[in-house]
């Protein structure tokens, strides 16, 4: 899966077997804020998602969706999640 948090300009990649259970988590207030998703206010929405017969099938996926090649797919299929950076 695929959460994105537009307030913050981040995204972020995970792997679960309870989608509905994982977003809560990210969003609730018991986060803990050393976490990735905990450091940026604002809410995490889902933007993408997909659905694997095996643990192993998913986590070469969310491999490859953190990746170089990953995250150009990501930005061209939904838009980058921040900004480009000014030099």
């Amino acid at each position: 899966y695929v959460l994105i948090n537009r307030a913050a300009g981040r995204r972020y990649v995970g792997q679960t077997d309870d989608l509905s259970r994982r977003l809560a988590e990210h969003n609730g207030a018991s986060t803990n804020a050393r976490r990735f998703t905990g450091k940026y206010p604002g809410e995490w929405q889902l933007l993408h998602q997909e659905t694997f017969s095996t643990r192993s099938a998913a986590m070469r996926r969310e491999r490859w969706l953190k990746s170089g090649v990953g995250r150009a797919w990501l930005d061209a299929e939904f838009g980058r999640a921040s900004p480009p950076k000014a030099d």
